[in-house]
């Protein structure tokens, strides 16, 4: 039983969503994602997904990526990224999902999540001003989003220590987010500075895309960063544990 990552699906059965503007690897995404997924996930394994999920405005524009996630192997974790449009509030979402016949995929959205012997945990993250936010850029105040990210983590990691007091057996807590919250020369010090506070050595992050050749991982402080961003992974879901 297995737990495996992969992020940025960018789904897009009922929509036209071009994506090879990152790359011939691009084409043909969504086939890739079903094959890669159905040749290496089980039904007894877990898949964490988080971020930018599916193409989606809305919970309607989005069900048919939803329930293409539900009918492949294993149980689906996912959370918010940047372009999930169609996220909602968690019982709007919870509602939906259940109206959906959607039985195999569970939110981490302030939360977290037990899955053999480690804690899923994490949030979505941002960056700290237009400068290093790597196309995601809004007009928006950073600094207050990234507040508000760092809340959002707190009450995850703590949740996670919560399952981890209660557990008869070891766990271990594995934060995933869709922004990288350090990388190349960018450090999101809010968000790691809390990752340092609660004991967090394992990260998992999405977001980039077209650059194939930076190492799968890399070292900060004693935190291990892992790139799961689909394409970086050739649409194959990275096993982690």
């Amino acid at each position: 039983m297995a737990i495996y990552a992969l992020s940025d699906t960018h789904l897009s059965t009922l929509t036209d969503k071009p994506m090879n503007i990152f790359g011939n690897r691009w084409t043909d995404w969504n086939k890739k994602i079903v094959l890669q997924w159905l040749s290496t996930v089980t039904d007894k394994d877990t898949v964490v997904i988080p971020g930018d999920i599916s193409w989606g405005i809305s919970l309607d524009d989005a069900r048919e990526d939803l329930k293409l996630i539900n009918a492949l192997p294993g149980k689906k974790i996912i959370s918010h990224g940047n372009h999930d449009y169609w996220w909602s509030t968690v019982s709007k979402m919870n509602s939906f999902m259940e109206e959906q016949d959607i039985r195999t995929v569970e939110l981490l959205y302030n939360n977290a999540i037990a899955v053999e012997d480690r804690v899923i945990c994490g949030t979505r993250g941002w960056y700290t001003d237009e400068k290093t936010a790597q196309g995601a850029k809004i007009k928006a105040d950073y600094s207050k989003i990234v507040n508000r990210e760092c809340i959002r983590l707190e009450l995850s990691l703590k949740e996670a220590e919560e399952l981890i007091k209660a557990s008869p057996v070891p766990l271990t807590p594995v934060a995933f987010f869709h922004f990288p919250p350090v990388f190349a020369q960018y450090v999101c010090r809010p968000l790691v500075d809390i990752l340092h506070a609660h004991g967090i050595t394992e990260c998992y992050f999405g977001h980039i895309h077209g650059q194939y050749d930076i190492p799968p991982s890399h070292e900060f402080e004693g935190i291990t960063f892992t790139i799961i961003s689909s394409d970086y992974l050739n649409f194959k879901p990275k096993k982690i544990n």
